[in-house]
């Protein structure tokens, strides 16, 4: 017998139903112009009965009361009805779409997969399959059905990505992301189907419809309030950070929720470091005094959050850069200071130019390209010929490419010695040499035959 909290539910849902199709009255969501927010006809018990028996399954409560109570099927992909994507497909319709060949067989067993597995346990989960250039047709389809167990197929997101329904196990009621490319698979966050389907609505019917509503199956969604809600009676470090990412799928949220997350930001560890990045995307003054103190535990994502969400406050950044340049250690964290650096609008040559010594080869080659970018990079010459005399094949590439508009015949004589170095073609340096030789009339063959002195 369905509860009536299940049944205040169904009934939300169907007024959802009916209010995302006046909202998106021209299928803007992705799927909708194909389902058009249709459900086909309700099941009767005896049909989900006849399922379970055929199949040796137990449908979750919440799938049997959607199909019991809203309906099934429609007018979309398969007839699918209405919901994320191409909809829900009919009840009993698709049921091999993971595992091909004698479905009953393995929709029985109990599901493999879990919520934050590791890349460890997937890789060793497909192994036999994506290893095996050998394997059999029967052996094949055995190994789906124990990578797929336990997952009934109820919709698709086009391509191969698919959505499937835990039927068995310790997730059981579940809803996960699948691609049948063998990618590994990602839960959702609700913990059954009713609240998955709600919360879909919920992106379309509770604020302003964007491109991110398509993506909802990544996050937690609905409103902020609720999501908020979560996070402060979640003790789980996991579903806070699934709020939190949630939180940051917003286009706009209230000053009175920032304020909460403002109180919250004292939180240590990865959740401190979401929180931050939350208010520098929607109060970015509000979190400035935040980003310098946690600047001197992580600098790179410090980077990150004002080159994402506040590049127009670069120049801010600029004192902590020059007085920061040992902390600049690893490329990452390099290629987001020259971003900020870009941004600034300034000949920031001579605060890069010093990286020319640095151990890193990736750093020295992104100092190159960021130097090249320099309206007055003709000022930096000889920082350009350490790098045509670099031990790194891929720093004397981007050196080159970088001189792009630099006709100077200093360089001749670097020029002529990467010719002499390089023989043969390596890294397309010989291509990038004939690019800029070409202003001198001359090419990576013939430069080797002529005294640049008296050229």
């Amino acid at each position: 017998m369905t509860d009536q909290k299940t049944l205040s539910q169904i009934e939300r849902i169907k007024k959802k139903l009916i209010l995302a199709k006046e909202i998106d009255k021209d299928f803007e969501i992705f799927g909708a112009d194909s389902h058009e927010y249709v459900v086909g006809e309700k099941v009767k018990d005896e049909d989900i009965l006849e399922f379970e028996s055929n199949y040796n399954v137990s449908l979750p409560d919440c799938y049997k009361a959607f199909l019991l109570y809203i309906g099934n099927g429609g007018k979309s992909y398969q007839n699918s009805a209405a919901g994320p994507s191409y909809g829900i497909f009919p009840l009993g319709e698709n049921v091999d779409e993971f595992v091909y060949a004698d479905p009953k067989k393995y929709l029985k067993e109990d599901c493999k997969l879990y919520p934050e597995m590791s890349d460890e346990f997937w890789a060793d989960l497909t192994r036999d399959i994506d290893e095996n250039e050998d394997i059999s047709n029967e052996d094949f389809e055995a190994e789906l059905g124990k990578i797929y167990s336990g997952i009934l197929p109820i919709g698709t997101q086009g391509c191969t990505y698919y959505y499937g329904l835990v039927l068995n196990g310790v997730f059981k009621g579940r809803i996960v992301n699948v691609d049948l490319d063998r990618e590994k698979p990602f839960f959702t966050f609700e913990s059954n189907f009713l609240d998955w389907y709600e919360r879909w609505l919920d992106e379309i019917t509770s604020e302003s419809m964007t491109a991110e509503t398509d993506l909802f199956h990544y996050t937690l969604g609905g409103s902020v309030s609720h999501i908020l809600n979560v996070f402060s009676t979640s003790n789980d470090e996991q579903i806070k950070l699934e709020c939190l990412t949630g939180i940051l799928k917003k286009q706009n949220i209230d000053s009175k929720i920032l304020d909460v997350l403002e109180e919250e930001h004292k939180s240590k560890g990865e959740i401190g470091k979401k929180l931050l990045q939350v208010l520098v995307k929607f109060d970015y003054n509000r979190a400035r005094p935040y980003l310098f103190d946690f600047a001197k535990e992580d600098v790179l994502s410090v980077f990150q959050f004002v080159f994402w969400y506040a590049k127009d406050r670069s120049s801010d950044w600029l004192e902590f850069i020059k007085q920061n340049i040992e902390r600049i250690n690893d490329e990452k964290t390099f290629q987001f200071c020259t971003y900020l650096l870009q941004e600034m609008k300034l000949d920031y040559g001579g605060v890069i130019v010093p990286f020319s010594l640095n151990e890193n080869k990736e750093i020295r080659r992104q100092l190159y390209y960021s130097l090249g970018q320099l309206e007055n990079k003709r000022d930096y010459l000889d920082t350009f010929i350490m790098g045509l005399k670099d031990d790194s094949n891929w720093v004397i590439h981007s050196a080159l490419q970088a001189l792009e508009g630099v006709e100077d015949v200093k360089l001749l004589n670097h020029y002529k010695r990467i010719a002499e170095r390089f023989p043969k073609e390596q890294d397309y340096i010989l291509t990038n040499l004939d690019h800029r030789l070409k202003p001198f009339g001359l090419t990576h063959k013939t430069i080797k035959k002529i005294d640049i002195d008296n050229y």
